[in-house]
């Protein structure tokens, strides 16, 4: 049975835009026919799977240009200009990549093989999984993937696959609105990671990706496995306490997980914490973002290496207007690095000369002059106006446990900058390693920049910051968001994370390797990232680029690879 979700038109107080509200009736229809088809999901052998997945491919890229044409209505973006780029490489190529990975590891029966394997001597398991084939040796050339596995635990894969569970179950998704790839790669990797069917609550501010999914994966819908509904926080709080909702994972902020475990902020919320008798007794697992820190390591850097570096973090920064839980928020640099103030005026300038996008999530203007409040010394690097949030740089934050710029994601334009008291590249790492594993809010996403005759001079002291750092995903001279885009990789918080302390989250998704035990994921790349990565908010040829890239991803093959390949280096 099928039911058609989207039937009432109400306002959204959140958002600001009219939203398409699913009645209560249908909505509990909707949960009873996927309670019904649980078990059955679990009769789904590899074979008809492949074919769910292969059908959603096609599907996917059947609506991809409709997809991309409403992300960029919502956030102000010209479907022709370069820019789109990012919508296509944010919204289909990451979701069609995501599917094409799904597909390898069924094939695989599960347990897909990683291209290497290193035991190291504290009995951790280090698996490189990227590249792991020709197409994206050649290009990300220079990449390195790793997944680190907790400490003492076993390289085991595909947990559903070896050991069948004995019942379904009926998962919820509250998807995000900022990343339209989100809530479809959440809905895969319910189902196909961990054997649950899925109702999938849009996000009010996406919430026009919803009919669109409906179309790219009809075949799940149609069978009785999936079901799409819409609605705001009532909605939400309603499905998270629905007695046939048995598991919920969440992209959002910590403090609307915080409401759905614990009630709404007060001091019953309070009292909960306090008596750790959580309202919320269901398994619930999220993804709650991060201050992320850029820790630039002292060397002896070219002017190129300045101006790459610049607008390497500038990119960081503007991607998708700042409206990433992997956007850049803390500069961390030595003091006592010689080239300090040259570098940051460079970072200036390339944030200056970045253009200013629209500030389309709710609350940005707010949450930005909660900054410019507690920092005079803040620097607009635009004018500000009512749909604005201007690139804005704040210089010299303390590095202080409770400073408000460490303790609170902006979720908008905001770079912080910290200087710690170190002289050299050694010293630094141990301070800057100490600094973000205890002052910085959340564990989700670190990044380091390091050229590689420091990478050479400090290597044992750069792998010993790597193995301390308390992060889910660590890149060495790349952003975390191409880590979200390289679906292989598994996506969360450090693991240790309470419900009364949530930090950046509790589990992962993407993941398809189906590593039971990931501990963090860290990607290395080169000082000099080439051809100009997709994240620069400089690159010339990104429409072009993404939309050859979707094809690739959607079918393989050499003529398209080569198209990719051509249009790259225009960039």
């Amino acid at each position: 049975m099928v039911f058609k979700m989207r039937s009432n038109v109400s306002f959204c107080r959140d958002c600001d835009n009219l939203m398409l509200e699913t009645p209560r009736p249908q909505v509990d229809n909707a949960i009873a026919a996927l309670s019904d088809r649980k078990n059955d999901w679990l009769t789904i052998g590899i074979p008809e799977r492949i074919a769910y997945l292969r059908d959603c491919l096609a599907g996917v890229k059947a609506i991809a240009e409709d997809w991309v044409k409403a992300a960029c209505a919502a956030k102000g973006i010209a479907p022709d200009a370069p820019l789109a780029g990012e919508e296509w490489i944010a919204g289909p190529v990451a979701t069609l990549w995501n599917l094409r990975l799904l597909i390898k590891t069924l094939v695989a029966d599960g347990q897909p093989t990683p291209v290497a394997v290193e035991q190291k001597a504290n009995h951790q398991t280090v698996v490189q999984i990227f590249p792991d084939n020709l197409m994206d040796r050649l290009l990300f050339l220079g990449f390195r993937g790793e997944i680190w596995l907790e400490p003492g635990k076993p390289a085991t894969q595909g947990l559903v696959y070896r050991q069948r569970p004995s019942e379904g179950k009926l998962a919820l998704i509250l998807g995000a609105g900022n990343v339209s790839s989100i809530a479809p790669a959440d809905t895969l990797y319910k189902l196909f990671a961990e054997d649950q069917v899925v109702l999938l609550k849009m996000n009010p501010v996406n919430e026009y990706m919803g009919a669109l999914l409906e179309q790219a994966f009809a075949p799940l819908i149609t069978d009785g496995f999936l079901n799409i509904v819409y609605g705001g926080a009532e909605l939400g709080s309603y499905l998270c306490q629905h007695p046939d909702i048995e598991s919920i994972h969440i992209t959002g902020s910590h403090h609307t997980h915080d409401a759905i475990v614990w009630g709404s902020p007060s001091a019953e919320q309070q009292q909960r914490q306090t008596d750790h008798t959580p309202r919320l007794t269901k398994p619930i697992s999220s993804e709650l973002g991060c201050v992320t820190p850029i820790l630039v390591v002292p060397g002896n850097w070219s002017k190129a290496d300045m101006t790459f570096q610049a607008r390497h973090i500038a990119g960081m920064v503007a991607h998708n207007a700042s409206f990433n839980c992997v956007a850049a928020k803390v500069v961390v640099t030595a003091k006592g690095w010689h080239q300090r103030e040259e570098f940051l005026q460079q970072l200036y300038q390339q944030l200056a000369k970045t253009p200013s996008r629209q500030a389309y999530y709710p609350g940005a203007q707010q949450r930005y002059q909660a900054f410019l409040d507690r920092y005079p010394q803040a620097n607009p690097l635009a004018e500000r106006t009512e749909t604005i949030v201007p690139w804005t740089m704040i210089p010299d934050v303390p590095p202080a446990a409770d400073e408000y710029a460490l303790q609170t994601e902006a979720f908008c334009g905001v770079l912080a900058e910290v200087s710690l008291e170190a002289e050299n590249a050694k010293s630094f790492l141990a301070q800057a390693t100490e600094f973000v594993n205890q002052h910085v809010w959340g564990n989700l996403s670190c990044i380091l920049l390091v050229d590689p005759t420091t990478q050479r001079r400090v290597a044992a002291e750069l792998q010993t910051a790597i193995a301390q750092l308390r992060y889910g995903v660590i890149g060495v001279n790349t952003w975390t968001g191409a880590v979200y885009l390289m679906g292989a990789a598994p996506w969360g918080a450090f693991p240790g994370n309470s419900l009364d302390n949530i930090q950046s989250g509790v589990g992962v998704v993407h993941n398809t390797y189906l590593f039971e035990h990931p501990q963090k994921v860290v990607v290395y790349a080169p000082f000099h990232i080439i051809p100009t990565p997709v994240w620069f908010a400089d690159h010339k040829n990104l429409l072009q680029l993404a939309q050859r890239f979707a094809l690739l991803q959607a079918a393989p093959d050499l003529g398209k690879f080569i198209r990719v390949v051509v249009a790259a280096f225009k960039g």
